[in-house]
């Protein structure tokens, strides 16, 4: 059964959807992404995902061709369309077709295209969630602003594919000789002391909307917190690791370039933040409104941080 898409306005069969050969997202990659995780039918904690979409789309000029409630209203049509009861919903903008190939934007007068469609994924019962995954670290080789989530992902890409070229899950990548943040996903330690410690908020990495939530159970917790820079060898010196990403929730890395974490098996911290997390994102999920957040006191903050 082939899934219905969303392009610009209308709802359609994935394989009749089309697009300009002059699509800046193809010529380019002048575009942005999101994607929310799905439980139970209903999106997760997409306000911050609309919130960060926004943010994206100021920073690179690019204006959004609906309104956010409209797009809230295309992912839930999607998900009922193609009845999707959990995976995720990924949406792109670009800035659209100009009807040639021109560095410079075009003008206003150029509508961004929109596209969205649904991923169907075992989350909650993934089984690299339970075993955990395995890491190498590489040279971080993509452009400085992480911070803007554009499909510009052929750098992850290439590490990704060196990772599963080495028989590993993924990669950690460096820069620097710290830590950034994996090939799609926050990177984390738990040191020998319990301190999580993870890299702090900048342009050098993408501001996960999972991991503003678990830094919050985290400290709700009463674990303690270091956002700071980490290298390679305290990551082979730590307790545990794990990444987390919207649709993996939190992943523990149970090996870094050949050399066992802890025990060798998932840890402690990482898997009890799983469990809470998905506690209350399964809990958001069964409201009426799937897309509400943990709380609105977090929602507001998350305008400062996002």
């Amino acid at each position: 059964m082939q899934r219905i898409v969303y392009l610009d306005g209308q709802y359609i069969n994935e394989n009749d959807a089309k697009i300009s050969i002059f699509d800046r997202g193809f010529l380019f990659g002048d575009a942005v992404y999101e994607v929310t995780a799905v439980i139970n039918g209903k999106l997760i904690e997409n306000e911050g995902h609309m919130l960060r979409l926004q943010r994206s789309c100021s920073e690179l000029q690019i204006a959004l061709p609906v309104t956010v409630e409209e797009i809230t209203s295309i992912q839930e049509e999607l998900i009922k369309s193609n009845q999707l009861d959990e995976g995720g919903i990924y949406l792109q903008i670009s800035r659209g077709s100009a009807g040639d190939r021109d560095f410079g934007y075009p003008g206003a007068d150029v509508k961004p295209t929109l596209v969205l469609f649904t991923q169907a994924r075992d989350l909650l019962n993934s089984p690299k969630a339970t075993k955990g995954i395995k890491v190498i670290t590489t040279e971080d080789i993509r452009w400085k602003r992480r911070d803007i989530k554009t499909v510009g992902l052929l750098a992850p890409c290439m590490a990704k594919q060196g990772a599963l070229d080495k028989h590993v899950d993924d990669a950690w990548l460096v820069e620097d000789g710290y830590i950034t943040e994996g090939s799609s996903n926050n990177a984390y330690i738990v040191t020998t002391e319990g301190v999580l410690v993870t890299r702090p908020l900048s342009n050098d990495i993408l501001h996960g909307i999972t991991r503003k939530a678990l830094l919050e159970l985290a400290e709700k917790e009463k674990i303690k917190i270091e956002e700071r820079l980490f290298t390679a060898e305290e990551a082979y010196q730590a307790n545990e690791a794990f990444v987390s990403s919207a649709t993996t929730f939190v992943w523990p890395v149970i090996e870094i370039d050949g050399k066992k974490i802890g025990s060798g098996k998932p840890g402690t911290v990482a898997m009890k933040l799983r469990e809470i997390y998905i506690e209350l994102a399964t809990q958001t999920a069964e409201l009426k409104d799937g897309s509400k957040p943990f709380n609105k006191e977090r929602l507001d903050t998350q305008r400062l941080a996002i």
